[in-house]
């Protein structure tokens, strides 16, 4: 088992589990797990809560964020995380974990995809948040401050949104920090999914910092994303996958005994190409995901709502379908296709 390399920002600010650690109402002694809420108080809208559970090993070690629910109908993602706290002995655990299963409740309880329907904005775009603003940022600032700083490693954990028939895949992000990439890159293939996705982050842009991700980095976090999932289905290969993958991520960091074979041939991506609707309509997907297409080959097509085509959608690019429309519903703007485009060696 190899014991993969951390940025030395990363290591340094969240290297040691404290004894015992708090975040929000949950307070784990060594060798302990503890459940509890991030309380977010009222403020412009109306107050929510994030579940939270701490699993404080009995032995020192690195900090490490599991997060899950920024979209509250990616239940793949949400279930693996939910069930992975109940995997993981605190006895035997080197370090902490943070999990934070579901962000954004009020999308699980009004089955929104996307968006928390209370203000309307992300809970993977406004990062750090605010403490003044809306609920979503007023929610962000509070993960920002209990889960993301006190962190040395973040996993975000996604699954394919009610309208998105996903492939699953892992992103590698890159901020350019030589030491933070590589770092990043080790634990991405020790995650264990085949395909991933490569992408730098402009972390001069605030729109870079947005995402967890981005914001992470920002931090000199490392940061790994994974998603596996779709159209709000709760399949066992999935669930499993994100649950093996954490597991590899916590072996290969040496925070359990677990031995770990990185993807040793994985299909690196680019971010793809997307289509999106121009209109309202319905949509017939005619390509599965993971298909690999060719630039302008017909892979659905646009009806109106008597069923009468008006438009064949054709593939943007040459690549694998990372993810199609689940759904009939289109509507101007709604993604109907991405592409990831193959790399030959990132």
């Amino acid at each position: 088992m190899r014991l993969f390399p951390i940025a030395a920002a990363s290591f340094l600010a969240g290297s040691l589990a404290a004894q015992p650690v708090t975040v929000g109402s949950a307070t784990a002694g060594r060798g302990q797990t503890a459940f509890g809420t991030i309380e977010v108080p009222a403020g412009s809208d109306t107050a929510t809560t994030i579940p939270v559970a701490v699993i404080n090993g009995a032995r020192p070690g690195r900090t490490v964020a599991l997060v899950a629910g920024s979209h509250g109908t990616e239940y793949a993602s949400i279930v693996a995380l939910q069930r992975l706290i109940h995997r993981l002995d605190p006895k035997s655990l080197a370090g902490t974990v943070i999990v934070t299963p579901l962000v954004n409740l009020p999308s699980f309880r009004q089955m929104t995809v996307h968006l928390n329907p209370v203000d309307g904005k992300g809970l993977n775009r406004v990062y750090p948040g605010d403490p003044r603003g809306t609920q979503t940022q007023r929610a962000l600032a509070a993960m920002a401050d209990q889960v993301v700083r006190p962190a040395s490693v973040i996993v975000d954990l996604h699954g394919g949104d009610l309208d998105e028939d996903l492939r699953p895949y892992s992103y590698w992000f890159r901020s350019g920090n030589a030491a933070q990439d590589s770092a990043s890159r080790e634990l991405v293939l020790a995650f264990g999914l085949d395909h991933v996705i490569v992408q730098d982050v402009d972390l001069t842009n605030p729109a870079g910092r947005g995402t967890l991700s981005g914001y992470g980095l920002s931090l000199g976090k490392t940061v790994i994303v994974a998603e596996a999932g779709r159209a709000g289905t709760v399949m066992p290969e999935d669930v499993d996958a994100l649950i093996d993958g954490v597991l590899n991520v916590l072996g290969a960091l040496r925070m359990i005994e677990r031995e770990v074979k990185p993807v040793a041939n994985p299909v690196w991506l680019d971010a793809g190409a997307r289509v999106a609707a121009e209109g309202d309509g319905m949509f017939v997907p005619l390509v599965a995901r993971g298909s690999y297409v060719t630039q302008g080959m017909r892979i659905g097509q646009i009806a109106d709502f008597l069923g009468r085509p008006l438009k064949d959608v054709t593939a943007p690019a040459s690549g694998v379908v990372t993810f199609i429309r689940a759904v009939p519903s289109i509507w101007k703007g709604a993604t109907l296709i991405n592409v990831g485009r193959v790399i030959e060696r990132p």
